[in-house]
């Protein structure tokens, strides 16, 4: 099943896998909103990992027969399943209870913009340009606009958490890419993502019990399930595989497009499916923030250096 073959070869399939991505990335944001509007958030995503984890893994070790991770592949597995999947999935996907869709995933497409400001107060990387601090104030000018269309507004119970979750989430991420680029392993990029997805879930499960009210499988909604399923086959397999088959098939500065694409289909589909406000402050907030992204990430490939794009929904 992961097996690429059948798609169509070339660059045309890398087009056909990046609109997948984009598309289904941007989608799941108002599946896990769904998912979560009826059970616990922290239960959710740990269910969603999981039900994703064990494919991978199944796959890999009965179908490619591939070996157990080895210690040194473990302790990498577990660093990065704790900061992208346990925070910073989890923090996003509860955060979804608390502000709109469009805005969790906005403030998620930050993470290179924080990536950069991380590398340079504490890796003292001074390999920085004018067009990457042009990038860096319109990321931030971008998220003012957008704050700034909210302060008019009576935010409910929480919203501020949710916005701190949110931050946590995406800076959580911005350091897992830093951690992937300074500690690299060998290791299929999917078979990792198995068991990333597998170590979260039980993280996940451990913390949700202890600080959230979960409820038992059962009791789950049938509406919750069929969101859970969409995020499971859809986001954590279809859209993953479909990823890496367009990094392989076109060049970074395309494939990576799905970060700047991903934002603005989770507002679309949230405004059209859950009613969420789409003001022109929220799209202008959000073209300018991602044009900031856009230029941050143009300047440090043509310095040579990378942020790395990795799925976070």
């Amino acid at each position: 099943m992961i097996n690429s073959n059948h798609l169509p070869t070339g660059k045309t399939g890398g087009y056909i896998a990046l609109g997948i991505t984009s598309v289904v990335w941007g989608t799941t944001w108002v599946a896990s909103k769904i998912a979560i509007s009826e059970m616990p958030a922290l239960q959710m995503a740990s269910i969603r990992q999981f039900f994703g984890g064990c494919f991978f893994i199944i796959f890999f070790l009965f179908y490619k027969k591939a070996g157990l991770p080895t210690k040194k592949q473990f302790a990498w597995l577990l660093m990065m399943a704790l900061l992208m999947f346990v925070l910073a999935n989890g923090l996003s996907t509860w955060s979804l209870h608390f502000i709109p869709t469009g805005l969790s995933a906005l403030i998620g497409a930050l993470y290179p913009l924080s990536a950069v400001v991380i590398e340079m107060l504490f890796f003292k990387n001074r390999n920085l340009n004018l067009l990457t601090f042009v990038g860096l104030l319109l990321g931030i000018s971008g998220i003012g606009i957008v704050f700034y269309e909210n302060l008019f507004h009576t935010h409910p119970d929480g919203y501020f958490f949710g916005v701190l979750l949110s931050v946590i989430a995406m800076l959580s991420w911005s350091l897992g890419t830093i951690f992937i680029a300074r500690n690299k392993v060998k290791m299929n990029p999917y078979y990792a993502t198995g068991w990333q997805m597998l170590i979260s879930a039980a993280i996940l499960f451990v913390v949700s019990t202890l600080f959230q009210p979960t409820i038992p499988l059962q009791e789950i909604t049938t509406k919750s399930w069929l969101a859970i399923t969409y995020l499971v086959l859809a986001g954590s397999i279809l859209a993953f595989i479909a990823f890496i088959y367009a990094m392989k098939k076109l060049p970074v500065a395309i494939s990576s497009l799905y970060a700047y694409i991903n934002p603005l289909v989770a507002m679309v589909t949230a405004a059209i499916i859950l009613n969420e406000p789409l003001t022109w402050y929220i799209l202008w907030g959000a073209m300018v923030t991602l044009t900031g992204v856009f230029l941050v990430n143009y300047s440090l490939k043509r310095n040579g250096e990378k942020i790395i794009a990795e799925p976070e929904l």
